[in-house]
């Protein structure tokens, strides 16, 4: 297939520029350097338009095909932040900033948009407008939040979204995507429970918080368990516990708890919140403490539409026979949710292989897959747009 062959032919370049994203890793809102490197790039190209600064830090790039008669305009997405994991892979282009590093891949993802990018710009062999939408703070930011608040759907009139992420675990080179919610929505909360502090010699002159802590951590997996729909996917987390004391025979005064609740419906969200809530409340008073939750909503769940999934998979199809159409859901978190809700669109994985999960510090994305990906990109743009 051609485009598979001219990515080919530049998967020496794409994979140079991955590998620079890679030893300069940046964070959140702070990807200053990859920003203007991605800037740089596209105006390279012959893009027709290049607009930094959407989202705060974000990149715009549009490239028109030989005719724009049709009116169509699809979104293509990247992300380009890193995450705060020293990196453990012994790359010979390891990260070079300590504490920091492309853990999950985003410098494999916008390099395969500036291959598909490129391409584009050189044929322009289609009917319509491709804007290329590289985002930052995907990583607990909510980039993609940031610049659909920012107007660049309306400004640029994109009609449909399409974004994708490497996937550890299936097949290197294997497209994989589902109809509906693909990824979980992401939701933080923190438990303060307050009680009396005493000596751990005299409990019955204290009022536990510990162990009110400890009651509320079990009770709070009833939520799951006797609260949600069985046929609903909800998984909730407490993480981590910190007290006022850090002395052995102290019973504290005050215990602090994180963690987290990732659902697959956006209803089950409501059902979380409000029977943690109860949880939290009515235990703390049964030992006569007192607690408070404090629950935030973030990232929605990521809801691929049906159309644009069908359209996606059948995409795919032309580059490969390894398609998996009905993948299962995961609950990791993705702001390409935000998007998905502001246009029809959808989201598709790429197997990474066999190598340690996203966010593990031993992490590895495989250079081998770009061309896939490129293609996909770019057969995106002249399929939903064909040339007259």
């Amino acid at each position: 297939m051609p485009i598979k062959n001219r990515f080919a032919e530049l998967l020496p370049e794409i994979t140079a520029w991955r590998h620079d994203f890679h030893r300069h890793p940046e964070l959140m809102y702070e990807v200053h350097r990859t920003a203007g490197l991605v800037a740089e790039r596209l105006k390279e190209f012959g893009c027709d338009e290049v607009v930094p600064g959407i989202g705060r830090t974000g990149v715009v790039g549009v490239i028109r095909g030989k005719s724009t008669a049709s009116g169509k305009v699809i979104g293509l997405r990247a992300d380009m932040d890193a995450l705060p994991i020293p990196e453990a892979s012994g790359l010979d282009y390891a990260s070079t900033i300590p504490g920091v590093s492309h853990a999950c891949g985003h410098d494999g993802h916008t390099a395969m948009l500036l291959g598909a990018a490129k391409y584009l710009a050189e044929t322009r062999n289609f009917d319509g407008t491709v804007v290329l939408l590289f985002q930052p703070a995907e990583e607990g930011g909510a980039g993609g939040k940031a610049m659909v608040d920012d107007g660049v759907m309306e400004r640029w009139n994109i009609q449909e979204v399409y974004g994708m992420h490497n996937m550890p675990g299936i097949k290197a080179g294997t497209f994989a995507i589902r109809s509906g919610a693909l990824l979980a929505s992401a939701d933080s909360l923190e438990i303060r429970v307050t009680g009396k502090g005493g000596h751990a010699a005299a409990p019955h002159q204290a009022i536990d918080t510990s162990l009110v802590a400890a009651q509320i951590i079990v009770s709070a997996q009833s939520v799951v368990s006797r609260n949600v729909d069985p046929l609903k996917s909800v998984v909730l987390s407490i993480c981590t516990i910190e007290t006022d004391s850090q002395a052995r025979n102290v019973i504290p005064h005050t215990v602090k708890m994180t963690g987290t609740v990732r659902c697959l419906d956006e209803k089950m969200r409501d059902v979380a919140e409000e029977s943690l809530r109860r949880i939290v409340t009515s235990t703390a008073e049964a030992f006569g403490a007192t607690a408070e939750l404090i629950y935030e909503r973030g990232y929605p769940v990521t809801v691929n539409h049906p159309a644009q999934t069908a359209f996606a998979a059948d995409i795919a199809a032309e580059i490969t026979a390894d398609v998996d159409r009905d993948t299962p859901p995961v609950m990791p978190a993705e702001d390409f949710a935000y998007m998905l809700e502001a246009r029809p669109g959808a989201y598709m994985f790429l197997g990474n292989g066999d190598t340690p999960m996203c966010h593990h510090p031993a992490y590895r994305f495989d250079d081998e897959i770009m061309p896939l990906g490129c293609s996909w990109f770019a057969l995106l743009a002249e399929r939903r747009m064909p040339a007259q």
